[in-house]
């Protein structure tokens, strides 16, 4: 039997969820296996490291702490924006999802984190940064 080693393309299935075991995504849901190759950087560390050594067929659950997964929140990714910034029609609300265009013209995914009376404060960081995961993981294929 084969196993996954760098570079091989695969097809997974997994489940990805927090430490007090809620879901956060899962392919097994989508009904699709995702798949990528390992060592292109497309997918965060510790995941492709714990496919390593798997063979077709074979499920494991790793754990995968926040180094190896999206790191710490940066205080330098939560900023404070008046509100006369933002389009009238919008309202914000705590945990409202925004997306902004970064100065070289690449999309930004934030999340309205406090609404105050003239400004919200806004979060750039991953929404799974700061956490430690918990993957069920599949391998469908290796090619």
């Amino acid at each position: 039997m084969s196993q996954v080693k760098q570079n091989d393309a695969v097809k997974v299935h997994y489940t990805g969820k927090l430490e007090d075991g809620q879901v956060f995504d899962s392919s097994v849901e989508r009904g699709e296996p995702i798949e990528f190759t390992l060592g292109e950087g497309q997918l965060i560390p510790g995941f492709e490291e714990g496919l390593i050594g798997m063979e077709v067929n074979e499920k494991k659950t790793i754990n995968i702490s926040k180094d190896e997964a999206y790191g710490e929140p940066k205080e330098e990714l939560i900023q404070e924006v008046q509100k006369n910034q933002l389009p009238e029609e919008l309202k914000p609300e705590v945990g409202m999802p925004l997306v902004s265009k970064g100065p070289d013209g690449r999309e930004i995914n934030l999340v309205i984190t406090d609404v105050k009376d003239e400004t919200i404060v806004v979060d750039a960081n991953h929404p799974l940064a700061g956490k430690d995961l918990i993957f069920d993981l599949e391998v469908v294929e290796i090619k």
